[in-house]
């Protein structure tokens, strides 16, 4: 009965954190709802839960409009990219979906926009959580977040599957799970970004270091 009465019991300090995640993910869906602020308000989400995986979160709205103001103009930015991106894949695929026919120039069209779709998937993924925790170009966040991605495939998995089942619940299921989606989303992904970010940022400073 403890484990319910102290709130430093791990169960109560969980239940906590997906109370945590819903608040976040209201302000998340609001803070997108112009949609060329998506950006800004993934990356200030993910801001957000990053730290609640290391314990670190403090004020949960200050922060997230913290990030959401300093990373504002470079967010957008990725953004609208992705978002160009998206449509124009998106576009593809439906002439590839409704063109079938036997021949190899479609197979390999096939395959390489498979594999494309498979790479923006993977920036998608990682990009708002680079932005959220480094200070860098934008060609070097799109360069790293398909690097990481690639290293650290089996992570990479995992978050796909998160999203993808949190979509079908939504979806198939139970659709006021939406209250959830994005914000319990982030803060799965997190748990499993958070040491892996942590030795990307090592390496970063090891060459640094070593640079000096």
């Amino acid at each position: 009965m403890n484990q319910f009465v102290n709130p430093d019991a791990p169960i109560m300090q969980f239940i906590t954190k997906i109370t945590n995640s819903v608040y976040l993910n209201i302000l998340w869906f609001i803070c997108c709802l112009p949609i060329f602020t998506a950006g800004a308000s993934t990356t200030a989400l993910f801001y957000v839960t990053l730290k609640m995986a290391k314990n670190e979160e403090g004020n949960l709205t200050r922060a997230f409009f913290h990030s959401f103001k300093e990373n504002f103009k470079q967010a957008t930015k990725i953004w609208l990219v992705l978002l160009t991106v998206g449509i124009a894949m998106a576009f593809d695929g439906y002439i590839f979906y409704h063109m079938k026919f036997d021949s190899i120039f479609w197979t390999i069209g096939t395959a390489i926009f498979i594999v494309a779709l498979i790479a923006y998937a993977i920036v998608l993924m990682y990009i708002f959580p680079l932005l959220a925790r480094f200070s860098n170009t934008t060609y070097a966040m799109f360069k790293n977040s398909i690097m990481i991605g690639m290293r650290f495939l089996f992570c990479t998995a995992i978050m796909a599957a998160i999203y993808f089942i949190m979509a079908f619940i939504i979806i198939n299921v139970f659709t006021p799970a939406i209250i959830f989606g994005e914000g319990l989303c982030a803060l799965l992904c997190s748990f499993l970004l958070s040491n892996i970010l942590k030795l990307c940022q090592e390496q970063t400073e090891t060459i640094q270091a070593d640079a000096e």
